[in-house]
Parts: structure tokens; sequence; C-alpha cells
């Protein structure tokens, strides 16, 4: 329990949309809607449009926190550590941490969901040093990238 109170209290974070933070991306834009500054670490919530055919990441996991996707536009393929899956508006999938997971939109057609980590890692700075790392056109060696996912709390698989 982590409220033990009786009477309630004056708490709520209202988070208007002029006030979320957007990295927009040639082929991605994600808006961190509810990051962990603004849910006291409990959970991160982004949403993640991918353009026509914008690819995604390759099979990995993370050691501290989950990750659950829901779909609420257009086709994403999501790996659930077994088998590759088309999902589409209102499918959910639920990754606890340790699970093998990938996404990717490989359609033609433009696709957006809705992420949700638990508890709220700063995933948006994992977002913002890959764009600068790519924006900077600076190579990293397979240490360097290994090194770069762990300090984010990615592995690849």
């Amino acid at each position: 329990m982590s409220y033990v109170g009786d009477t309630g209290e004056i708490s709520a974070t209202y988070h208007p949309i002029g006030e979320v933070d957007k990295l927009v991306r040639p082929t991605v834009t994600n808006a961190f809607v509810a990051p962990g500054s603004v849910t006291r670490g409990q959970f991160g919530l982004f949403q993640y449009t991918m353009a026509p055919r914008a690819g995604g990441p390759q099979p990995h996991i993370h050691k501290t926190f989950s990750e659950s996707f829901y779909i609420t536009e257009g086709t994403v393929r999501l790996y659930d550590g077994e088998r590759w899956v088309n999902a589409s508006a209102g499918d959910f999938l639920y990754v606890p941490e340790g699970g093998i997971h990938a996404f990717r939109n490989e359609s033609d057609a433009r696709a957006q969901m809705l992420i949700l980590f638990a508890p709220a890692p700063p995933r948006e700075d994992y977002f913002r040093e890959l764009a600068e790392l790519l924006d900077s056109g600076r190579q990293l060696s397979p240490e360097e990238y290994t090194e770069f996912l762990a300090k984010h709390d990615q592995y690849m698989v």
C-alpha cells in the first residue's frame, strides 16, 4: 500500500498537450505524454507514431521495467519472443521485465501506439540520446553500442 491516509489528498497532476515534449524524427514522432517526472516515477506513457515502412528495433530485453504496447492506429508488427504478429487498433502486448520483444512498422501506412513503461525509467533520455547520436553521424563500435544500450537498460538478444 503506498497511500495510508483515510481522507485522500489533492495530488493529481494535469499535463496539458501544450506541455508534452515531442521528439520528431524523419520516420518517428515520440510524444512523451507522461514521463516519470510527471508520474512520480510510477510509469511512463509515450505516444509513438511511425511513418510507413519506418521499421523498428531488433529483439531485445529490459531488466528493470516492463513495457506494454497498445495499438491505436494502423498495423504494428509485434514480436512476443516467439513470433511476429500483425497488431491493429485495440491490440495489446504486455512484456514483463526480461521479456524478449520488438516492434516495427512494415506497412505502407502510418501506425501509432501507446507505450507504457513501469516503473518509469527515463526512456525519453534513451530516445533523445539515440537521436543525437544518429544526427552526429558518429558510428559506434559494437562495444560502444552495447555500452550505450546497457546504460539505458536495453540488451539485444
